[in-house]
């Protein structure tokens, strides 16, 4: 055996108690100077490859016995930063955050503090992910121009070396390459975005800062051009041919990538159940270079008023749409449901459709309505829409039996005008259609999971693990501050726990910031080589099939399913290079849905902030959605949330309370909690820095003396 296994068995043993080099050389009997230099080497290596880590007093251990976490750091915007491992999320404060960058690879030390909660500090940047910055180009009396990013960046110097190569002007918003990090990032302008203030300039900016790229590079656009337009007639006879059943895409007004179809037809014990899906994978082959773009970008990407897909608007308009009435290719799922929503047979395969209606959520919702004018445009849908509801409602009733959890979260829709100004703030409706595609949706995805998980063939899961019992326990906390007792035990939960809350909330004035703060609670669903099972949605088998055209996880499973189901490969080695290939690429998915999220996130932050902008002065009634130690953020009907300081709150000194989440006046005992209506006055709103700033509308009293 060799020495490096010899010290990491030694270390690993369950009597060692911690040796440093001298007490590990008697140990392993190597005192004499090769034998101790052989052994220093390895050490080192060990402490390098940061497997080993020395204590205080120079021992040596298993790097995570001493708290050392290797992971990914998330920087906030404010300046603070996480460290998430994929199972755990470490605090790390603006102080300690080394030199690390948002998105970096990091090798961070964790400790717990007397109140228990866990934070850390960056010791080493492993790979820095960050290769872009986003800001502002300034310019001194003296013509001198410096950088301003938009993310400020705490004791770090930026030089920009390539100034002259540009013509810009104050305000101009320029892109960012890092060329070498340091104290100082040297770097050279890869792009001029724009004038700051100029319609757009400010959505593209949030955009760039994110890697998320609007344009498709000159290689993928060349390979559309030879993508064809209509299908291919000996295609269309590999496949079963569906075209003569009645089909519908369900979409918003304004999509233009249709990619996933129903039918419904009543059958002896039940319903039969099509949904199909656009066959992304024929078009977009592995290895090809729409796929190497696809999978770098992970996912489309929405943002107030533009998309940036992940495929060319040629393949996601065009040929793998379902648009009305024309021929396309499909995976379809065929389900056989019973009258308490259990899948009696179900088949999948490749399919060739002909959509009958490009059919919209409000024309469907008008239609379940009884709307009579609907009705009257759609005769020949209004059997098949009853039907869709009914086993909608059967679907929904079995996953409610498991336990699913429905945070039926508010979703604000910003409305913006020509030149992307705000103009209004509503919340998006879920009627009746919306649900029942949600449903038809989550029964494809847990039927192809189970099919492929049995089977054992490679594949990508969407997973949804248990909540830590930590957050668990934080959030009962929370939830008994608003008036409601968890359930149950913590260390082991199960989604029924946490969906019978929120059934006992529903209709109640607090209802989202329970749900909210729930959700807060909840591990991050992700995708993932092994089925894990999706606790959320209390399935144990989940993933995503139903969406190729804007998430690349939908069209790696297409792939497997084409490879290892269709045409039933059994190759060994093909089997174990998929499966780490999936894991793989599952981590690159993983990774770019959040930095999507993040990316619509600020945007919405910022159009809303820039829509409160007229409103300075205004009085509002609204909810307190979360209480911290620097004061209280409440958020109005239209989900507008601002931050009231815990400075400007004047009719006494108050205190925060961390076990019942709430702020404590000294002197007149008056108290502030999560879910409680409060009035309150925007003050300020500033759309660059993503912020809102209420100010609370109480009677000022005189504060008494302490001694009084």
């Amino acid at each position: 055996m060799d020495i490096r296994q010899i010290i990491l068995d030694t270390i690993k043993s369950q009597k060692y108690k911690g040796m440093d080099a001298s007490h590990l050389s008697r140990a392993l009997k190597m005192e004499d100077s090769t034998s101790f230099t052989e052994l220093m080497k390895c050490l080192n290596d060990l402490e390098a490859e940061h497997i080993l880590a020395r204590d205080q007093r120079e021992r040596y251990f298993l790097s995570e016995t001493l708290g050392y976490v290797i992971g990914t750091l998330r920087i906030n915007p404010k300046g603070y930063g996480f460290v998430e491992t994929g199972e755990q999320s470490f605090y790390i404060a603006r102080d300690r955050l080394y030199l690390g960058m948002d998105q970096d690879k990091v090798y961070a030390k964790t400790w717990t503090n007397n109140d228990g909660s866990v934070e850390g500090e960056v010791v080493e940047v492993l790979e820095h992910n960050t290769n872009h910055i986003v800001g502002v180009v300034k310019i001194r009396e003296n013509q001198e121009k410096y950088f301003l990013p938009d993310t400020p960046m705490r004791d770090r110097r930026i030089k920009v070396t390539n100034f002259h190569e540009f013509k810009v002007v104050n305000d101009s918003k320029v892109l960012l390459t890092i060329d070498s990090y340091g104290q100082t990032l040297k770097c050279h302008i890869e792009r001029v975005i724009g004038y700051k203030y100029d319609p757009g300039v400010d959505i593209l900016s949030i955009l760039l800062d994110h890697g998320v790229i609007p344009e498709f590079s000159d290689d993928v656009m060349r390979e559309v051009q030879n993508i064809p337009e209509q299908i291919d007639p000996k295609e269309k006879e590999k496949r079963e041919d569906l075209t003569g059943i009645l089909t519908i895409t369900i979409d918003g007004d304004d999509a233009k990538d249709l990619d996933d179809a129903v039918s419904v037809e009543k059958i002896d014990k039940g319903y039969r159940l099509g949904v199909h899906i656009a066959d992304v994978s024929h078009y977009v082959t592995a290895g090809s270079a729409i796929d190497k773009e696809a999978y770098r970008r992970g996912t489309s990407v929405y943002v107030v008023d533009r998309v940036v897909p992940m495929l060319p608007h040629m393949l996601c308009n065009g040929i793998c749409s379902l648009n009305p009435r024309v021929e396309r290719l499909t995976l379809t799922c065929m389900m056989d449901i019973d009258k308490k929503g259990e899948i009696m047979n179900y088949r999948i395969f490749p399919s060739v459709i002909k959509t009958t209606e490009r059919m919209t959520y409000r024309k469907v919702n008008d239609i379940l309505a009884g709307d009579e004018a609907a009705i009257k445009e759609y005769p020949h849908l209004l059997k098949m829409c009853m039907y869709m509801k009914v086993l909608s409602g059967i679907i929904r009733k079995r996953r409610e039996s498991l336990g699913a959890i429905d945070f039926d979260t508010r979703e604000a829709k910003i409305l913006v005008n020509a030149k992307g100004k705000p103009t209004d703030i509503v919340l998006r409706e879920r009627g009746e259609a919306e649900r029942i595609i949600e449903d038809f949706m989550i029964a494809a995805n847990e039927c192809v999971a189970t099919h492929v998980k049995w089977l054992e063939t490679p594949s990508m899961y969407r997973v949804h693990e248990a909540p830590e019992p930590k957050k668990v326990r934080d959030f009962a906390r929370t939830a008994k501050t608003l008036g409601y007792t968890f359930q149950g035990g913590i260390q082991s939960v199960y989604p029924a726990q946490f969906s019978n809350m929120l059934k006992e909330a529903k209709g109640n004035e607090n209802y989202f910031v329970l749900s909210s703060f729930m959700l807060r609670s909840m591990q991050k669903a992700r995708y993932d080589n092994r089925c894990l099972g999706h606790f959320g949605l209390a399935l144990k088998e989940y993933l995503h099939f139903t969406s190729p055209i804007r998430r690349y996880p939908d069209l790696v499973v297409h792939r497997m399913l084409r490879k290892y189901v269709f045409t039933q490969c059994e190759n060994a080695d093909k089997m174990k290079k998929d499966e780490a290939w999936c894991e793989e690429a599952a981590n690159q998915a993983s990774m770019r849905e959040r930095i999507a999220v993040d990316t619509e996130r600020e945007v919405d932050d910022m159009k809303k902030a820039e829509y409160m902008e007229k409103y300075i002065g205004c009085v509002y009634e609204g909810v307190i959605s979360g209480i911290t130690k620097f004061g209280m953020f409440v958020e109005l009907e239209n989900t507008v949330e601002g931050l009231i300081h815990i400075s400007t709150i004047e009719d006494d000194y108050y205190h925060y309370d961390e076990v019942s989440k709430s702020l404590i006046g000294e002197h007149t005992a008056n108290v502030y909690r999560m879910g409680q209506k409060v009035k309150v006055k925007c003050v300020n709103a500033d759309r660059f820095k993503r912020e809102i700033d209420f100010e609370l509308m109480t009677k000022k009293k005189k504060r008494k003396n302490k001694r009084g």
